[in-house]
């Protein structure tokens, strides 16, 4: 009986590749250049499974065509909002993500961007390495206190909790929220937060804001215009979510005209392409979709999706199963 045939889109960590490679009939892409549309329409008609990253759009027309062999999306990543669902299913393809190993890192990176844009280290690296440093002076590159400040988190789940947890317990924080459905007020107290009625009502409170919520439609551009408005002068909004949770265009002008004053940002609306006006802003911190970027969370979360399409192949139901 032969075995299942797979591409995996991107390179992945050593272990995960090999551990596909005992298992599957697996076709890698040793460029590690994401596919474009052509490809992947290719792919969905010559494999048993296709393992898409965030790096791979797959929208309806993808899914219209009548040769489609692939059964299976094994996802490389919580999100999966560059796959359109809806059109996946009715082709009865199983799409699963890789939640849970990268809680921890992702929260890092929030509160790596968090302490950068509030303490200018973006800024002071630039210059030291630019030759530009003069020496210590009172009035040099004079920051935001983080201790006792209060951060805004919209989306409670997971990695809102733990960016919590280290808001408060390690810094001091303050933490109210926003989430979708409401949170126990005692398991909110385990980390420090008080779940608030609405976006706005966070807004409004922050110091920081911290965007943990899922991309998509439901939550494409929740940070426009009007929300902006809403937050404080003094306030900087933190983005290791999805890049189309934020309407760039607001939110470039939001930085310009001093409506907020300052972002760190993880991810963008169209990766790998960062606005060239956001880039030269010096009070953004910018990275480039670093949140799952250990050695031990990549392998983590391929290893998830080889136990996904293991159970799906072998006829039990995927454990990390969308759709």
């Amino acid at each position: 009986m032969s075995r299942p045939s797979i591409l995996v889109t991107r390179r992945w960590p050593v272990a995960v590749e090999a551990a596909l490679s005992e298992r599957f009939d697996v076709t890698l892409n040793k460029a590690d250049i994401a596919l474009d549309t052509g490809q992947l329409r290719e792919a969905l008609r010559a494999y048993d499974a296709v393992l898409p990253t965030v790096s791979d759009k797959l929208p309806a027309a993808l899914f219209e065509d009548e040769a489609i062999r692939t059964k299976i999306l094994g996802n490389f990543g919580v999100g999966f909002n560059h796959i359109d669902i809806a059109a996946a299913r009715a082709k009865g393809i199983v799409i699963t993500n890789t939640p849970g190993v990268l809680t921890d890192c992702t929260a890092d990176i929030a509160m790596l961007l968090l302490l950068s844009v509030a303490r200018r280290g973006g800024e002071g690296e630039r210059e030291l390495r630019a030759g530009a440093w003069t020496g210590w002076r009172p009035t040099h590159l004079v920051g935001t206190k983080v201790t006792g400040k209060t951060v805004g988190i919209i989306g409670f789940g997971r990695i809102g909790r733990a960016f919590a947890q280290r808001c408060h317990f390690g810094f001091g924080m303050d933490v109210v929220f926003h989430n979708r459905s409401a949170i126990d007020p005692m398991e909110a107290a385990r980390y420090g937060a008080m779940q608030l009625q609405t976006v706005e009502d966070v807004l409004a409170a922050s110091d920081f804001v911290s965007l943990h919520c899922p991309g998509g439609a439901e939550n494409r551009h929740l940070m426009n215009a009007a929300r902006f408005a809403a937050m404080k002068p003094s306030a900087f909004l933190i983005n290791t979510a999805r890049g189309d949770v934020v309407d760039e265009a607001a939110l470039i002008s939001a930085l310009e005209h001093g409506t907020i004053r300052g972002a760190g940002l993880d991810v963008y609306e169209a990766e790998p392409n960062v606005p060239e006006r956001l880039s030269a802003m010096d009070n953004v911190v910018l990275l480039p979709h670093l949140g799952s970027a250990t050695e031990e969370t990549r392998t983590a979360m391929g290893m998830k999706v080889v136990d996904n399409i293991t159970a799906f192949f072998a006829g039990r139901e995927p454990p990390d199963r969308v759709a």
